[in-house]
């Protein structure tokens, strides 16, 4: 697994995937990811997470664009040096594709809200690579 990292007004975010092979129908062409992200708040300010931005592109040209708030049900609260870590999952129906986009944070002490980049990362089927 390679770990993509991009940070952002002191905040970095690692991304890494993993093809899940017992999850995905090849001959239905429904292919399942799973990716783990960590978030270090590298910053001197707590920060919470309020939003996530997803763009998912596979190789049929296919474009998805996932809102909503927070992450898997959460809005997590990020003090100085803690890292939030969280993991989840995305379809496609293609073997290879990528994803990419932000998380909308805001800073404690005066709300002041920013966008967290997230490293754009490869979903690749373990297959491809034999």
């Amino acid at each position: 697994m390679t770990i993509e990292t991009k940070t952002t007004e002191g905040i970095t975010i690692r991304v890494g995937s993993y093809y899940e092979a017992g999850s995905s129908k090849p001959l239905n062409q429904y292919f399942a990811f799973s990716y783990v992200v960590e978030i270090e708040n590298q910053s001197p300010f707590e920060i919470q997470l309020l939003r996530r931005y997803w763009m998912i592109k596979d190789t049929n040209l296919d474009i998805k664009e996932v809102e909503g708030t927070g992450v898997i049900g959460k809005q997590p609260i990020i003090k100085p040096e803690e890292i939030y870590n969280y993991s989840s999952w995305c379809p496609l129906a293609t073997p290879f594709g990528k994803m990419t986009g932000y998380y909308s944070m805001k800073r404690l002490i005066d709300n002041t809200t920013f966008k967290a980049y997230i490293p754009e990362f490869q979903l690749v089927a373990d297959f491809i690579h034999n």
